[in-house]
């Protein structure tokens, strides 16, 4: 597990995430040009997960299986 802190939304938070989550997380914002803390940003206004670190492995997840079946 690697623990980062952000600012999300005007607050600071502490996200853990194992390193190959990170990684991805960050090929994604290259991807869609965003910064880090935006786009967690925006999985945190769209979770229904209550667990952010969950929301993301989901988000990360399900934005992969979108471009294998692309």
């Amino acid at each position: 597990m690697r623990k980062r802190s952000l600012t999300i939304a005007g607050h600071r938070t502490s996200i853990a995430l194992e390193p190959p989550f990170w990684e991805a997380l960050q090929s994604i914002a290259d991807a869609r040009k965003v910064s880090l803390p935006n786009l967690i940003a925006e999985i945190d206004e769209t979770r229904e997960d209550p667990n952010l670190s969950s929301a993301i492995r989901v988000f990360v997840l399900a934005w992969f299986r979108s471009a294998a079946r692309a």
